[in-house]
This record gives structure tokens, sequence and C-alpha cells, in this order.
């Protein structure tokens, strides 16, 4: 994950253009992407898909020619989306069109105008400080024209056709933890489902902010119905703790999954209330569609002072956060795969379960007592109106050995889904 973290950081990213294809390609080259190209001028629910943005070079001479901001230095010198010029003109007009962080002088800030047509540079702010008066060559080789948005999907089939759904935004350049590290999560994540035979059908889609993920939802009204819920994934790498920002339904099953892992593992985290405001979860949890769709961060947007900074680089992420990520990822799908509903078939009294020899499967397991307690749990909520998550949460057992004692009553004939 580091390593696909360390190769799709120098890629100049945006909304649109060859920076988010290229990125695409090298996600498909580790995991088979199905890539769609929507025309601009396209119009998706109430936005339209915009021009196309690329460039090739940017940067600004000082009065002696020295070249003071360099695009191909860092891509976050270049605000995204500026138009191109060659032009000269003094400090003090250049100056309007200059952005850094005067708090934090030493780092570079991420700016964008997607809908504006507009230029500009970021540079560090004692850089800034440091240029002297006199009149700068400014230089900026892009196109702004019409073109295609982006975004590629990719599905594992399932025993179900309800999905699934991971979500990851890949507009953002040279910005490793938000969103690189989460990319890579999901790739990992991916992998590991391809393996398995599972029940539900899984969708990775890896998509530009905001307008990307409207894209994908006005493309597929069809299949909205068959979601039955999944994350936004973003800043997954960084050393804070796992947050999970639940769906705006509050209590989907990947919320309830994702919160009984978290609190299952004893690890610091946080679970926070939804709120329209955050990464693509919005687009999802809108009202029109409503889908069981969280957020799972490390820190979350705007919560570090690396966030949207040339301090967001590789050295930022670190493995064992982007290990930890993805376990309590995989961790969360396996609830979700094995939680069900069951009808207990001998509800009147308990059944006998020492002449179907169930207590005497339990010889030898370190958690005897607790398989114990979890059959008969099990047996006692299976009314068909309690998922084995809600046994597990009930009686404070960890999931797994509710869903171990859930298959050993259904293979004794004591339960039925």
């Amino acid at each position: 994950m580091k390593e696909l973290v360390e190769r799709l950081y120098p890629v100049c990213r945006s909304i649109t253009g060859d920076g988010l294809r290229r990125t695409l390609e090298i996600v498909g080259e580790h995991i088979p992407l199905t890539v769609s190209e929507v025309p601009t001028g396209t119009e998706v629910l109430d936005w339209t898909v915009p021009k196309e943005w690329n460039i090739r070079a940017a940067w600004v001479k000082d009065p002696s020619g020295r070249k003071v901001i360099d695009f191909a230095e860092h891509n976050l010198h270049i605000v995204g989306y500026s138009t191109p010029l060659h032009a000269t003109m003094p400090l003090a007009e250049l100056r309007e069109h200059l952005h850094t962080l005067p708090e934090q002088p030493t780092l570079i800030p991420y700016r964008t105008s997607y809908y504006s047509e507009t230029w500009g540079f970021c540079l560090r702010h004692d850089v800034l400080e440091s240029l002297p008066d006199g009149d700068y060559e400014v230089f900026i080789d892009s196109t702004v024209e019409d073109g295609h948005l982006s975004y590629g999907e990719h599905v594992i089939p399932g025993e179900l056709t309800d999905e699934v759904i991971f979500s990851c935004h890949v507009c953002h350049p040279s910005l490793a933890n938000d969103n690189m590290a989460s990319v890579a999560v999901a790739v990992e994540l991916a992998k590991r489902l391809a393996v398995q035979k599972t029940r539900y059908t899984y969708r990775f889609i890896f998509a530009p902010g905001t307008v990307g993920a409207i894209t994908w939802l006005a493309r597929n009204f069809e299949r909205v119905d068959r979601i039955v819920g999944g994350a936004t994934l973003a800043c997954a790498g960084d050393r804070g703790s796992l947050t999970y920002k639940r769906s705006r339904r509050g209590d989907a099953p990947i919320d309830r999954a994702v919160e009984h892992v978290l609190r299952e593992s004893g690890r610091p985290h946080k679970v926070i209330d939804f709120s329209p405001y955050g990464y693509d979860e919005r687009q999802y949890c809108s009202p029109g569609f409503n889908l069981g769709v969280g957020s799972l961060t490390r820190t979350p947007y705007a919560g570090y002072p690396e966030y949207h900074t040339s301090g967001d680089d590789p050295d930022f992420v670190t493995e064992e956060s982007m290990a930890d990520t993805l376990e309590t990822l995989w961790e969360a799908v396996t609830v979700l795969e094995r939680d069900r509903r069951y009808v207990n078939l001998s509800p009147y009294g308990e059944p006998q379960l020492g002449r179907r020899g169930l207590y005497d499967s339990l010889g030898g397991r370190s958690d005897t007592k607790q398989a114990q307690m979890a059959m008969l749990w099990v047996l006692n909520l299976s009314d068909g109106d309690h998922s084995l998550l809600d046994v597990a949460q009930r009686s404070g057992l960890p999931f797994a050995t509710v869903a171990d004692a859930a298959d050993a009553l259904r293979g004794a004939g004591l339960v039925k889904e």
C-alpha cells in the first residue's frame, strides 16, 4: 500500500484531465477497472460536467530571471484549473494571485478554482516574503476546453445482486493521506474480496470529488435500489485514531457493523453523527437517495495541520495506519457478510443441545463457555426480528462467536435463515 501511495503521489490530478486518467490507469494495474468518460456539458442531476483541464508547465520568474515558483517542482504550486497565461507584471499585481499560509510559512497550500476562469500560484509564505520588488514573468501552459470527466469502477460479483459500495475521491494532486492512502487501502480490500466467495456484490468507485460522485449517481439510478450501503474512504494513513461518520440513516448495516468492530477492538476511536459536509457520503446520503453510506477516516478533514498542504506527503502516511484501516474495513465486511436473521425451529422451551452433539462440538475451544452462551443467546433471539449483530450487541459476546454458534445451530436443524 505504501508503495502505491508513493507511485501515485507525483501525479497531478484534478476533477478532469490526463492526471486523473493516469491515476485510474495505475489503479487498473492492480485491480481491473471499468473506466467511464462523460463528455463536458452532460447534465448530471443539478450539475453539469465541466470543461477538462490539463497543464504542462507553469512558473514565475523574478526580475533577475530566476524561477521562484515552478510547477515542475511541486504540483501544489499551481491553483487547480488555472487558465493559460504568459505576461509580465509588477509584484504588487502578481501578489493578488499568490496564495500562502502565513501561519504555516514553510508549507505550500492546495487551492483550486474549478468553476471560475482565473489563475493563481501557491507557495511557501517565507518565499513570498523574500520576493524583491520589480517585474515578474508569469507563464502557465494549460488548457481548459471541452473534454471528459473520468471515473473508474471495480466490481466483485457476489451471490446476491445487492451491492456494498466503497467510494474514494481521486482528484487531489500530490496529497498522500487525502486521498491516495485511501485509494491504496481500497485496492487492497478489493484484492482480498476478489479471492473470497461473497454474499454481497462489492463495487469500488474511484471518482473525482463531488461532481464525480454526482455523475456516478446520475448514471446509475437503476442500481441505487440494490445498494445496501457502504462507505466513503478518506485520510486512511495518518497517525490519528479511526473516526467513523454515520450515514444519514444513522443505523444502516454499515453503521452498525463498523461501530461494533471499533467498539470490540478496544482501540481509541470516534463515532460521529452524519452532517451534510465532508466527503462524498453527502452525495450518497442526499435525501433523494438516502443510501446507507457512512465515512471512514482516521483524522477527519481539516483535522490535522498538514491537511491540504505540501506537508501531506508520503512520509506523513504510515504503513501501520493504513494496515489498521484495512483490517477494520475487513472486519466490518466480515460482519456484513455473516450477519443474518434466524428463526428458532424449537422455540417452546430450550432445546436439548447435548443429544445433538452441540456441546461436544465445543470441546477444546478456548472460549467454550462463551460459545455455549452464544448458542443460548442465538436460540433465544432467533425470532425473525433480531439479527446476529443484534445478538452480539445485546449479549456482549464477540460477533464471530455468535455467528459460529448460529452456524452450528443451523447445521443441527434448530434454526433457519
